[in-house]
């Protein structure tokens, strides 16, 4: 897309929807010199300016003036985009009303459900399915809103999507679930909704970790309490390791305890070596002890 450079006249058009000045906004287009969709060297109109910050009024009199909702950013992000990543609903809806394309996507594939699934916009979220928005749409790297929503422990976003026929174990292009991220992350409260909607608890990573490996080797407790409830490998993965391993060698304890009390002990990784062994190469002395007391 070819820019051209931006008058006097259009930098302070921009200005004046960047900080909400409908006052001043309504003179420079009765000047008659400033074209209602004049775009900066990024490609952003004064449309994109004034939804991203949240100033309804402004957005009002530019669509009622003639301002495309469609154009874009060089990124590919629309004025709605930005609406639903501020989580600006009335603006969400004036842009929706006056044709905003519900699925617009940036160029890493992103859409306003999207953002607003990221942000945690539950009402934003609620509007965009509501008017039709693709629960499964995905990224580049093939991320969902809700693999996205997961990530960021947005729970009441991720029981949203699912109601709405999200897809529970659909997978980024590296075979990460929803629930891999948020067991990865720590999000209890997700894990257990996704677990609830019938996420398979051991589907792993192109590396060969599971959710509960994850969980173990980054120390969350609680996850690793919701997984134990759905009955995942305690055994050897992919990786060479097993859960407990991933807790002994990085230290966590409390995940240790957990797993201790249903695993195999002397359970050998892909090196010959036991967990507590593998506690002992690390120098985590905490969990030797534990270890050792329970052989």
């Amino acid at each position: 897309m070819s820019l051209k450079k931006e008058s006097r006249t259009d930098v302070q058009f921009h200005l004046a929807a960047l900080r909400g000045d409908c006052d001043r906004l309504r003179q420079l287009l009765d000047t008659g010199k400033v074209h209602i969709d004049s775009r900066d060297r990024d490609g952003t109109t004064p449309l994109i300016l004034s939804a991203a910050m949240g100033h309804t009024e402004c957005v009002q009199e530019l669509l009622a003036q003639g301002a495309d909702p469609a154009c874009c950013r060089t990124t590919g992000t629309t004025a709605l985009f930005f609406a639903a990543q501020g989580g600006f609903l009335d603006i969400a809806r004036l842009l929706l009303d006056a044709g905003a394309a519900i699925d617009a996507p940036s160029t890493d594939g992103g859409t306003p459900l999207f953002v607003a699934c990221q942000c945690g916009h539950l009402p934003v979220v609620e509007e965009l399915i509501q008017r039709g928005a693709n629960v499964n749409s995905c990224m580049k790297d093939k991320a969902t809103p809700l693999f996205i929503a997961a990530q960021n422990g947005h729970e009441e976003v991720c029981l949203c999507l699912l109601a709405n026929g999200a897809g529970v174990d659909m997978a980024r292009l590296d075979r990460a679930t929803p629930l891999w991220i948020a067991a990865q992350c720590g999000h209890q409260r997700v894990a257990r909704a996704l677990l609830a909607a019938g996420a398979r608890v051991d589907m792993h990573r192109q590396d060969g970790a599971t959710p509960l490996f994850k969980a173990a080797h980054k120390g969350h407790a609680t996850v690793v309490q919701e997984l134990l409830k759905y009955n995942p490998n305690l055994g050897l993965l992919p990786n060479g390791q097993s859960a407990l391993h991933g807790a002994a060698m990085f230290g966590q304890l409390s995940c240790v305890r957990l797993l201790a009390r249903r695993s195999n002990l002397s359970l050998r990784n892909s090196q010959g070596l036991n967990a507590l062994q593998v506690a002992a190469h690390a120098g985590k002395k905490d969990i030797v002890a534990y270890l050792s007391s329970h052989t």
